[in-house]
């Protein structure tokens, strides 16, 4: 039969010392316990457990101890009593008792949705571009976030209350954002961003919608949550208007221009044409060092297939790209050209074309409206027109996508490698004449 008995080891020089219990059970099961209850061991009646019955003591604190003691005893003899006795000991009976008495420290503390979403980003394998992509996504959800407590102090984003509802709100949010920084400046400092936001279009704004689903399935995926506000809620398709590109003769005519006046507007001029020769990435051309030149090709790893293994891209240099590389041979920096930041690239991209006198007009959508307008490809270029003028013009002369995406890194069947198609008059015209 369990037994639980209270008793004191008394020490000399101590007014008052802790009740300590046993627990019994047959031969084989003791389990001892240090309770915080106190007592003056001349006070402690050690047969009856409890506060001696013929002393004067205060009837309130009489009361406390002696029912202390006996809840105590009471506590120890369920615990163990409903524990498997192979997992019995003594410190198992001191954490079973802590997490009785003080169960605050035990309880699990519900991560915040801006946790989760940090949790998030941080475990999935992301380039540094998309990783950072979604750190955006988080600041301006944490801006909306204090931009509905301005009127609601107790409003936090929450993915069990995430509802399609809260979804077209932040959207709301997002579109409205660059006024809102107008009227709460605020909001800038306790989230700061590298620049002011500017009125985003629906595409950029269905691109942010697809990050936070992708949190949102990954949250329920991984039990964080029961709820998926997408499962409810349609996000729009991005829109994009047919591409356009340099072609051979505008790059070479660029590559030919004298920037003799200009001679760091030059340099990037002869960057930007290797860029037109090579069809990578911006991100992947600004990781290129002098070992990425393996045998007369720029060889790089684009991407990463599902499973983690590497695609390795390998372009072979023609004259002009060798004769860029052998211009810049006694380049002493770590980089494979002497690289500028992007912005930087991108503003010299839009110069490089106005010197170069290649304004020709263009028809693109544009970002707010959807709707198709025309103009001068100079004040639109940007190093993103390197990689369509390699595409574009080796589509046109192959007619192949999976050949030209294997030079491209595209994968095949790839969605955004079809936008880089373009449907010119001689491709049309070589149609017709099939049915000759």
């Amino acid at each position: 039969m369990p037994t639980v008995k209270a008793f004191i080891r008394t020490t000399s020089g101590k007014k008052d010392v802790n009740v300590r219990f046993r627990y019994s059970d047959g031969r084989t099961i003791q389990l001892f316990h240090k309770s915080e209850i106190l007592i003056n061991p001349a006070t402690f009646d050690k047969k009856r457990e409890c506060v001696k019955a013929k002393i004067v003591f205060d009837a309130d604190k009489r009361l406390s101890i002696d029912r202390s003691i006996n809840d105590r005893k009471e506590l120890i003899k369920n615990l163990c009593g409903g524990a498997d006795k192979g997992t019995l000991n003594s410190e198992w009976l001191e954490r079973a008792i802590d997490r009785e008495l003080h169960p605050e420290k035990y309880a699990i503390k519900k991560e915040s949705f801006f946790d989760l979403f940090e949790e998030c980003v941080s475990t999935r394998k992301l380039s540094n571009v998309r990783r950072n992509n979604f750190k955006v996504i988080i600041r301006c959800l944490r801006r909306y976030e204090l931009y509905k407590q301005m009127k609601q102090k107790d409003f936090a984003l929450s993915l069990d209350t995430f509802t399609p509802d809260v979804l077209r709100d932040v959207i709301a949010f997002f579109q409205d954002e660059h006024e809102i920084h107008k009227l709460h400046p605020e909001l800038y400092k306790q989230v700061p961003e590298s620049r002011k936001p500017e009125q985003r279009g629906q595409n950029t704004i269905s691109g942010m919608l697809v990050k936070i689903r992708t949190f949102c399935i990954w949250a329920k995926k991984e039990g964080k949550t029961a709820n998926n506000p997408f499962e409810r809620f349609f996000v729009e398709e991005c829109v994009y208007g047919t591409p356009f590109y340099i072609s051979i003769e505008e790059r070479n005519k660029l590559y030919k221009t004298d920037f003799s006046e200009r001679p760091a507007l030059g340099v990037q001029r002869d960057i930007f044409v290797f860029h037109c020769l090579i069809g990578c990435r911006v991100s992947d051309l600004y990781k290129f060092t002098k070992a990425n030149v393996i045998n007369g090709a720029i060889e790089y790893i684009a991407r990463k297939t599902k499973d983690g293994r590497p695609v390795t891209v390998r372009v072979p240099l023609n004259s002009i790209a060798k004769e860029i590389l052998d211009k810049y041979s006694g380049y002493s920096g770590e980089s494979l050209l002497p690289f500028i930041s992007t912005q930087k690239y991108n503003n010299a991209i839009k110069n490089m074309f106005t010197v170069a006198k290649l304004t020709r007009n263009v028809v693109v959508l544009d970002p707010l409206t959807r709707e198709s307008i025309i103009r001068p490809i100079n004040e639109i270029a940007s190093s993103h027109l390197a990689r369509r003028c390699f595409v574009g013009n080796l589509y046109k002369q192959v007619k192949d996508p999976n050949l030209v995406g294997a030079l491209s890194g595209h994968k095949e069947g790839s969605k955004a490698f079809a936008r880089y198609r373009d449907i010119d008059e001689d491709l049309k015209n070589e149609l017709v004449k099939m049915l000759e």
